[in-house]
């Protein structure tokens, strides 16, 4: 999909802010979105990332989920970690899979980690908060305990109905100097960010798998009509036996969302 001479471009114009070269005319409407200009009022560019079998599901009801992709899906994961400021999770993921959430499989910088976890129930021997990359915990701000958790600094947000203030904490991020976010999973934290018009692009991998029961991809409130749902385009490029679909969503919500 994508050779090392092109991996270095991208490389490149992520250091540089400049448009990358080297790179064919899919490619380039591939990556070149993720290293465009924030356009969001908060200051971000938001990317929500899953890899989800044929009939939708990312893990089993249980929640194994390695390795729904094959290892291009993995080695395309490890890349966006490259090309962005911050890789976020939520606390599902890390008691799940207790990912380190580095780029071990591709050449670039590791992200600052973020984790979503409002009531600070994850314990801190998890591998994200015990050394490597620098780490954010975030939680509601009336979250009892220290402002450190393991090896990550602790940051509270306003908290909402759905645990903490996802605008909030995109300002927060921005602050800082994170402003292209990777929202890597699960299912429930990617749904958050689109069911609040977060997302300014979505990468979804369609691996060749059948489960016919598990976890689905994507949680939102029931849609009464198919006038609900959300319609839009897409790009499909072949990662190995899988497909990604690269769906730039601009930041809208789904009409039962509204």
């Amino acid at each position: 999909m994508l050779d090392e001479d092109g991996w270095d471009a991208l490389l490149r114009a992520r250091h540089d802010g400049a448009a990358p070269a080297r790179l064919d005319p899919a490619l380039d409407a591939l990556f070149a979105p993720l290293l465009a200009a924030p356009e969001g009022e908060d200051g971000c560019l938001v990317l929500g990332r899953l890899a989800q079998t044929l009939d939708g599901r990312i893990a089993t009801a249980g929640g194994h989920s390695q390795w729904i992709g094959g290892q291009g899906d993995i080695r395309h994961t490890h890349r966006l970690r490259a090309l962005f400021d911050a890789v976020l999770v939520g606390a599902g993921t890390v008691a799940a899979d207790d990912p380190r959430l580095t780029t071990r499989e591709a050449r670039g910088p590791d992200p600052v980690r973020v984790v979503l976890d409002p009531e600070r129930r994850l314990p801190a021997h998890h591998r994200v908060f015990c050394g490597g990359p620098p780490t954010l915990l975030c939680c509601a701000a009336d979250a009892p305990g220290a402002e450190q958790h393991g090896t990550a600094e602790v940051l509270r947000l306003p908290r909402d109905a759905g645990g903490v203030s996802l605008p909030a904490l995109l300002r927060a991020l921005a602050a800082r100097g994170l402003r292209r976010v990777f929202v890597e999973g699960g299912g429930v934290t990617v749904s958050r960010f689109l069911a609040a018009g977060l997302l300014d692009r979505l990468h979804l991998t369609v691996a060749p798998v059948i489960l016919g029961s598990g976890r689905p991809a994507f949680v939102l409130p029931e849609a009464m009509c198919i006038a609900d749902g959300m319609r839009f385009g897409w790009t499909v490029h072949p990662l190995g036996d899988d497909v990604l679909f690269d769906i730039p969503l601009r930041r809208a919500r789904p009409g039962n969302c509204a």
